[in-house]
């Protein structure tokens, strides 16, 4: 095989042979659209619309990534012909060296945020769509050249064997489609201090977990509270300095990345007297505001909006300017009920969205109020108040980081970029 293989050849091996690819030497590539290609992938991903991004989410990238991995650039066949380009970015990638090869590529850096997406969740019923596929985050450090990755449980099943933590535990060894989500304008010192975080807390997870800190199992019951300071995250940093708090902290997955990620500011060889005593240190910054059930950037668009936790199909629908009924026919879809989809889902993730379909009820008629005419996008603005003051917190759900990066490039409040969909074979 030439080493000069050309992006619309290689093109033309994906369209001969579904997803799967012969290894290829190291050449600057690009993203590329061809719509062979394109027909092809559309058919084996088979996943719904809303579970592709707009195209303004997009980080920008160098046109020549060097890497032996395919670069697709993915335009979902229902956004052919919509304003906002929706589809993905596909790195189609053995599982043999992966973490080396993302590492050389720059695809993934240190502070990116990967988040494990189940593609056969598409149509599964409401729960699983409106998480847009998304079930488990974790954070992305390169250290000796490589893509290593931290996620709580701190244990093998997501570390691997030794805790050695480079995609190659049960976890990243299954999983075979993973978003990476990049917080915008890390300087070179805060990638610095995440990777020293990352790597005390990796080398401590065997002693510290689950003694220390400890798996969260709801989602809905985050740390976080408006006005208050963030202690929780103190605490994250006295068990990564060895200050060995009192007591033990419980987090899920996201809360965790999102409590590591506040860090950024914080360099633990020149900050660790501060995380002493009861007061938060002023270093401690979140990385992103938790959000609300809903918010109001649909339909307003304005730089000081943000979005909702139940946005992320909705910023899709917003971005697809689709017909009245098309719109309509595809928000039934969302919320419609699947037992044979279910069935696709892990035990526990389905004994959620069973748990959960009912209540979503009032989200469907929010969906449907805020993308229509005037008054019901009014009507639907009301509704959003309504189920901001619920009770339900502000949260940082997996999803929360791909939806942020969804927001408008110029709104304030947007503080993540999409980067790429690795397709891991």
């Amino acid at each position: 095989m030439s080493r000069l293989l050309s992006a619309r050849q290689a093109l033309g091996l994906l369209a001969a042979g579904a997803l799967a690819l012969a290894p290829l030497p190291l050449a600057a590539r690009d993203f590329v659209y061809d719509a062979d290609t394109n027909a092809r992938i559309a058919k084996k991903l088979d996943i719904p619309v809303y579970f592709a991004v707009p195209g303004w989410a997009r980080a920008e990238l160098p046109s020549d990534i060097e890497t032996s991995d395919q670069l697709i650039d993915f335009k979902h066949p229902d956004g052919k012909d919509a304003k906002g380009d929706v589809g993905l970015r596909l790195v189609i990638a053995k599982r043999a060296g992966l973490a080396q090869r993302l590492a050389k590529s720059g695809l993934v850096q240190t502070g990116d945020i990967l988040l494990s997406f189940r593609a056969e969740w598409g149509g599964a019923g409401a729960y699983p769509n409106v998480q847009m596929g998304i079930s488990h985050t974790g954070i992305a450090y390169v250290k000796d050249g490589k893509v290593h990755n931290l996620d709580n449980p701190l244990n093998e099943e997501y570390l691997g064997r030794g805790m050695r933590g480079d995609l190659t535990s049960e976890h990243y060894r299954t999983l075979d489609f993973m978003h990476v989500i990049r917080p915008r304008d890390l300087t070179e010192k805060q990638k610095s201090n995440i990777l020293a975080w990352a790597v005390r807390m990796n080398s401590s997870a065997s002693r510290v977990y689950p003694g220390q800190i400890s798996f969260n199992q709801d989602y809905n019951a985050p740390k976080y509270s408006p006005r208050k300071p963030l202690t929780f995250v103190q605490r994250l940093g006295q068990i990564a300095l060895g200050q060995n708090p009192e007591g033990n902290i419980d987090m899920y997955c996201s809360e965790f990345v999102w409590s590591l990620l506040s860090l950024r500011d914080c360099d633990p060889a020149t900050t660790a007297d501060d995380f002493k005593g009861g007061k938060v240190p002023s270093c401690v910054k979140p990385i992103m505001d938790p959000m609300k059930v809903t918010g109001n950037v649909v339909p307003s668009h304005r730089r000081g909006t943000y979005a909702g936790l139940g946005d992320g199909p909705l910023l899709v629908i917003d971005a697809l300017d689709l017909p009245n009924d098309k719109r309509k026919e595809l928000i039934a879809s969302i919320f419609a009920e699947n037992p044979e989809g279910l069935e696709k889902m892990s035990v526990g993730h389905r004994t959620v969205a069973k748990d959960m379909q009912p209540k979503f009820a009032r989200l469907e008629s929010y969906y449907r109020a805020i993308t229509g005419n005037f008054f019901q996008s009014w009507w639907g603005w009301i509704m959003s108040k309504g189920f901001n003051y619920a009770g339900i917190p502000q949260n940082y759900s997996p999803t929360s980081f791909l939806i942020n990066s969804m927001m408008p490039k110029n709104n304030k409040n947007r503080t993540m970029d999409y980067v790429a969909t690795v397709v891991i074979e």
